[in-house]
């Protein structure tokens, strides 16, 4: 009998080469003292004033009592994807589906369409919708479940991880990310959206997050 967890069990693979491991604290140098605990209590049995200082280096709100900071959640982690490079290989994808779409929609004849004497003239229907839909959000969730990425962050050398511990994301969280992604993207709003979901990441601080990053708590990470 397998002890192997289910498959779309939620959690990511113990052996993911690429996820976070608890770093074990430094060892003291032969011969000398072991240091003290900074949770010793100096100054004749008190402890030292709260630290009042700003925040830490990502937006934490003030530091400990000894003028930490708390733990960063990149640490151990590549550094962060450019956005601009992010921009491009969304656009591949884009064209990716779009033409997988454009064939299903053909083969289905979903499409509708009217016939002037000096044009023929598209428009969209629900059913085109909901085919691009289930293939943007599928391919989303497919292949960033499996590896971190898809086909235009794996050329661009990107991949997306969990910002907590910098696992590949499961199917559950990729496919929140996909859907905050592609859905207004299909019914309504189209490359609006997708500028607006993804070009959030050229501004925001300090984890150049997308919408659906956000909503999925993930980072885009550089590989190369």
């Amino acid at each position: 009998m397998t002890t192997e967890p289910p498959p779309g069990s939620g959690g990511p693979p113990e052996d993911d080469p690429l996820r976070k491991h608890p770093q074990e604290p430094p060892r003291e140098p032969p011969g000398e003292p072991p240091r003290g605990s900074p949770y010793d209590t100096p100054y004749d049995g008190e402890p030292p004033p709260p630290y009042s200082g700003g925040g830490g280096p990502y937006g934490g709100q003030g530091g400990d009592a000894y003028g930490g900071y708390p733990e960063d959640p990149l640490a151990g982690m590549p550094p962060l994807a450019e956005s601009g490079r992010r921009t491009l290989a969304r656009i591949i994808d884009m064209v990716l589906v779009y033409i997988v779409v454009a064939l299903v929609v053909w083969a289905f004849r979903v499409d509708q369409y009217t016939v002037d004497a000096d044009k023929i003239e598209f428009g969209k229907t629900l059913g085109r919708e909901i085919i691009t839909a289930v293939l943007y959000v599928a391919y989303d969730t497919i292949l960033i479940a499996r590896t971190g990425q898809t086909l235009g962050k794996k050329w661009f050398g990107m991949r997306v991880a969990n910002l907590a511990d910098g696992s590949t994301p499961s199917v559950q969280t990729s496919l929140v990310r996909a859907l905050v992604l592609w859905i207004p993207f299909a019914f309504c709003c189209a490359c609006v959206w997708t500028a607006i979901a993804g070009g959030w990441s050229y501004f925001d601080k300090p984890y150049k997050q997308g919408l659906h990053d956000k909503a999925a708590k993930t980072v885009v990470v550089g590989l190369t």
